[in-house]
């Protein structure tokens, strides 16, 4: 029972060493807006900021994505954590544009190395059996850690002086607290090598799991492109076309979205991957009709909707995403397969952005979001119909 209570208290640290770690890679979205006016510039450079950061996750998924295997979970948390710092330091000196890219680009890399390592530490540190519990607090604090820094810097910034600098000074000391409990637990990986044993690891896609691969991918894309838009130009939209000025309830609004995604997760475990995935597209598409209204008819409800279902959709279907591709998978291939879902996962957060920010020049911000919502509206659907023929039993 001690050995037990010992185990679940490490999960839980490892948890929340997980939850300061990926809190800081939203911690900048309600704080767009005063970037705006303190630089002027465009929403084109607020979408390139934000889309920096999935490059930076990239990069590292292909270069070292199996880095915790080969070095220890330890050793690749605590790089993950430097980074995070050096992420802070850059928005705490920013004076210039530069400042910003190289804070996103750093937090890219610190969410790279922690989004497969401390989900595997967060399972391994729990007690035997516990493996069911562990997972959902790896998914609990992966997410909500996600949620938590929107939340954490819009009420900074609303209530509390210096709000371009204490989010980042708070995040830092969280950052440094951190390191000390990962100090503290112990190594879970027994046969570790020399950090120059890691090795670039290229995604792969065997013939065998392409038909269950393009609607896991397409869905997990219009996803993460949902969480992507909404974190870089819903501040934005909120101060300018709703009049809402509050950067706590910015901050809120985009926390909602990923709340709402850790239920979704959950709720896969009940429905299943088979039904979770076009559930999950189904509940998805309803998120961005929601979105689209809330854009079109300028009402804070709809938006406040649009996280709340969005994000459960986004939930559903990528959870289940995971699980079918992985399933599909042949094992000595998993690792590879999954790394090519996250590349496209994480595709859909910049890319899609980025054309946001290149229309609302000429479309404004409600033209060029509604643009991108139909696109989406698009992917969705189409990988919607693809599944349910695919679960339609054959006509003998």
């Amino acid at each position: 029972m001690a050995d037990d209570r010992q185990g679940w208290l490490r999960c839980l640290l490892g948890g929340a060493v997980f939850v300061v770690c990926m809190a800081g890679t939203t911690l900048p979205t309600p704080l767009y807006p005063l970037y705006q006016e303190k630089f002027g510039f465009s929403e084109l450079t607020v979408t390139v900021v934000y889309a920096v950061y999935a490059f930076g996750v990239i990069g590292v998924l292909l270069l070292a994505g199996n880095a915790s295997d080969t070095i220890g979970r330890r050793p690749t948390l605590l790089w993950g954590l430097g980074f995070a710092a050096a992420s802070a330091v850059c928005f705490l000196c920013a004076d210039a544009l530069g400042w910003l890219y190289a804070g996103r680009l750093l937090s890219g890399f610190s969410a790279g190395l922690f989004t497969g390592a401390a989900t595997a530490y967060v399972m391994e540190l729990a007690p035997p059996g516990g493996a069911s519990r562990a997972t959902l607090v790896a998914t609990a604090a992966n997410m909500g850690g996600l949620g938590c820094g929107p939340l954490l810097a819009g009420l900074l910034a609303e209530y509390a002086p210096e709000p371009l600098l204490l989010p980042f000074a708070v995040h830092l000391a969280l950052v440094t607290v951190s390191a000390g409990v990962l100090l503290w637990l112990p190594e879970t990986v027994e046969e570790r090598q020399p950090l120059s044993s890691v090795r670039p690891q290229r995604p792969a896609l065997p013939a065998q799991v392409r038909a269950v691969f393009v609607p896991a991918a397409i869905a997990s894309f219009a996803g993460f492109a949902l969480f992507g838009v909404f974190t870089s130009v819903s501040p934005a939209f909120l101060a300018r076309y709703l009049h809402v000025d509050n950067h706590a309830v910015s901050g809120l609004v985009v926390a909602l979205a990923f709340f709402a995604s850790t239920a979704g997760q959950l709720a896969a475990g009940h429905f299943g991957a088979a039904r979770s995935l076009p559930l999950g597209c189904a509940v998805l598409f309803v998120g961005l009709v929601l979105l689209a209204g809330a854009m079109y008819a300028e009402l804070l409800v709809l938006v406040v909707l649009s996280a709340v279902v969005g994000g459960t959709g986004q939930g559903l279907a990528f959870r289940a995403a995971l699980s079918a591709v992985a399933a599909a998978a042949p094992p000595d291939r998993r690792a590879a397969v999954i790394s090519a879902l996250f590349v496209v996962a994480y595709t859909g957060i910049s890319i899609p952005v980025i054309g946001v920010g290149l229309l609302a020049d000429p479309l404004g911000l409600e033209g060029a979001g509604l643009v991108f919502i139909a696109c989406m509206l698009a992917l969705v659907a189409s990988a919607g119909v693809y599944l349910l023929r695919r679960m339609r039993p054959a006509v003998p």
